[in-house]
């Protein structure tokens, strides 16, 4: 079966009324188990990230702050979570589960993390509901490993990957690319490898074009050894923090163009989730789950 990478801690007691929707890992995972997609057989779980995983990342004393509950009152305003035990807990999970998801995709050739894409959290701040950069943490982590000389981030999050590409800038290795709404979040952008900046209200023909000829190119470039694929949904018409007009099907035909034609080139590619806001927590976990709905057909279709 798939490889499928999630921890129950992903979710925790967190307040309902906050505009980050803590809930939708577990809703995720439920909605996949009870489709048949995720069981006790294709479940694997992260353990904590590694300390020198986040230090090659990270600054350490920010690390320090965070953990030790003593961040500032600006940092606690940027970082725009409520500090607890659950929120250090799964913040230092996350990031781990992203590095797994990318080792079981280079060993199966596809894997998805029920997580991921905390592509705003910068070298020693918070932004954007990112506090750790696990995408950057990864392509650290799989460039150290053998076999792997060339990674490419394939962001189509709706939101800029600005934390990524300040990251991985002086790592002509890993190649960052974003397609993203051009004027929304965040407002000073960051120079990626590659930016394609969307106009705001772009609908499924224009956006599937942008993504496919951005992606053929990339490749031809790159020629990379895996992808990290972050698969937002905050591209939905109905999001509130989105600004894009694509529909359901629309993120469904871009995840299955995406995933086939890394497959195809026999590209190993590891999904995360990225952004998504739904204040009907149910839907958009079963917004989130589309990619993965979607490397489990292929997954199927190719007789694994």
């Amino acid at each position: 079966m798939l490889p499928l990478v999630y921890h129950p801690d992903y979710s925790f007691p967190f307040p309902e009324q906050h505009r980050f929707p803590m809930a939708k890992f577990g809703l995720l995972a439920e909605y996949l188990a009870d489709q048949g997609i995720l069981t006790s057989n294709n479940c694997y779980r992260p353990g904590r990230c590694r300390e020198q995983w986040l230090t090659q990342v990270h600054c350490p004393d920010y690390l320090h702050r965070f953990t030790s509950n003593t961040l500032t009152p600006a940092e606690r305003r940027q970082m725009n979570l409520p500090w607890s035990e659950g929120l250090r807990k799964r913040t230092l999970l996350a990031p781990s589960g992203t590095v797994l998801t990318a080792q079981l995709a280079l060993h199966y050739g596809i894997a998805c993390h029920l997580a991921g894409g905390t592509h705003h959290a910068h070298y020693d701040h918070a932004s954007g509901f990112c506090i750790l950069n696990d995408l950057a943490i990864a392509a650290r982590v799989l460039l150290k490993q053998t076999g792997v000389k060339r990674v490419l981030i394939f962001d189509c999050d709706v939101h800029q990957g600005d934390g990524t590409a300040a990251l991985l800038a002086d790592e002509p290795a890993a190649f960052t690319c974003s397609l993203h709404c051009k004027r929304n979040f965040p407002f000073r952008k960051q120079t990626s490898d590659r930016d394609v900046g969307l106009a705001a209200g772009m609908t499924d023909g224009a956006y599937l074009e942008a993504v496919m000829t951005t992606l053929d190119e990339v490749l031809a470039e790159v020629q990379p050894d895996i992808v990290l694929y972050d698969a937002g949904v905050d591209v939905f018409e109905g999001d509130p923090l989105g600004q894009l007009a694509i529909t359901e099907a629309g993120i469904g035909e871009r995840d299955h163009r995406v995933l086939s034609e890394l497959l195809n080139r026999r590209i190993a590619v590891a999904t995360v989730i990225g952004g998504g806001y739904d204040d009907d927590r149910r839907a958009l976990a079963r917004r989130h789950a589309i990619v993965v709905e979607a490397a489990a057909r292929l997954w199927s279709e190719r007789g694994h």
